[in-house]
């Protein structure tokens, strides 16, 4: 009997991972229908990570009022692990979809409200995190976070400064008197899949701030912004962190987690597909399906697809990815181990019909794709 692991990302606008990996296996079963098929939907700090650390390893859910950028009362979620470990998504409170496009204001747009998701699981007595950085709307080098775990920023005459992004042209000390006791012995695991210094022209800003409401006149400002930020933390905590990679992650916020809140910034699918035991359950299979909304030039800096596909080169297990569509610019995925690249698209569809349909369409390519896998497998065993 044949086995295969199916391992999806969100087909964003779409599918999440979980039904991604179910009609990924619905197509499958209709190829092979006693085809043993392991499901495990990842993420990579983004979208979708709390739900693919709830499913892969078991736990619940913890619905809490947050903050959104703009200071509006939301309500957030975030995972509970059974070992305990909390999964935290920041874009569940400071996320760029949670602000109408003509009302985003990166000016004043800050992460309080990741610090009262933290704080909510600190005071439920977990001190055990993973936070996924993906998606973040906001520009504030993670100073709203800091302010909500009691951290204050001064400026020179010892005055408290409010918690948004400009404010740290002004900045220069930290007050951690009042930082939130258990923090003391927190193990923070922070996932992203950016590289990005603080500051400069591979910063925060420079990067992502247009993305998120930037206009170019505010781009030097904010820039100089965090790179006071880092200069007064470099200072203060002796940790070097304006050209550390990943520091700019989240708006600069895996400055702040890192430089401040001692955390460890690692690749989110590498984190990830380790928790998830991804290795042991691949090595038991004979095929590996994964897929994405779009797999191109993108997906080669350290996404999802990218790093089930680098894992199973390792492993030697053929590797298919199906995805709503892909470009020439993911090519060199197949230099790492990929044997075949798929869009669901059956021709010349309208966007809204696309993903309509998604789940349809991935049925039928998930069904192709792996009678094409079956065909091979027949020819090598008759040489």
């Amino acid at each position: 009997m044949l086995r295969v692991l199916i391992a999806p990302d969100s087909f964003k606008g779409s599918l999440s991972a979980f039904a991604a990996a179910h009609h990924m296996a619905i197509g499958i079963r209709k190829a092979m229908p006693n085809c043993d098929v392991d499901l495990l939907p990842i993420a990579d700090g983004g979208e979708g990570t709390v739900d693919c650390m709830v499913e892969a390893i078991g736990g619940k859910k913890v619905t809490t009022r947050v903050h959104n950028p703009l200071g509006e009362w939301i309500e957030a979620q975030y995972g509970v692990l059974t070992d305990g470990t909390v999964v935290i998504e920041a874009a569940a409170a400071n996320g760029l979809e949670l602000i109408e496009k003509s009302k985003r204001d990166p000016l004043i747009a800050n992460t309080i409200g990741v610090g009262e998701l933290i704080q909510d699981a600190l005071d439920a007595n977990h001190t055990s995190f993973i936070i996924g950085l993906g998606g973040s709307g906001t520009n504030d080098g993670g100073i709203g976070m800091l302010h909500a775990l009691g951290i204050r920023l001064l400026d020179a005459k010892g005055d408290i400064l409010s918690p948004i992004p400009l404010a740290c042209r002004s900045l220069d000390s930290f007050d951690i008197s009042h930082i939130h006791p258990k923090l003391h012995t927190a193990n923070i695991r922070i996932a992203t899949d950016v590289d990005n210094s603080l500051c400069g022209i591979n910063g925060a800003t420079v990067v992502f701030g247009p993305q998120k409401g930037v206009q170019p006149e505010w781009i030097e400002p904010l820039d100089q912004a965090l790179a006071q930020f880092g200069n007064v933390l470099e200072k203060q905590f002796g940790v070097s962190i304006l050209n550390r990679r990943g520091s700019g992650a989240a708006g600069g916020m895996g400055a702040a987690f890192v430089g401040i809140l001692g955390a460890t910034l690692d690749r989110g699918i590498d984190l990830i597909l380790n928790i998830a035991k991804f290795d042991q359950r691949a090595a038991l299979a004979d095929l590996i399906l994964t897929g994405e909304g779009k797999t191109d030039s993108q997906t080669l800096q350290g996404k999802a697809v990218y790093g089930v596909v680098r894992r199973a080169a390792q492993l030697s297990i053929p590797v298919l990815c199906v995805s709503g569509s892909y470009e020439s610019s993911a090519n060199p995925l197949y230099d790492l181990g990929l044997d075949g690249l798929l869009s669901i698209i059956p021709g010349p569809v309208p966007l809204e019909q696309a993903l309509f349909y998604a789940d349809h369409f991935l049925e039928q390519t998930s069904y192709a794709a792996f009678r094409i896998f079956m065909a091979g497998r027949s020819r090598e065993r008759k040489k």
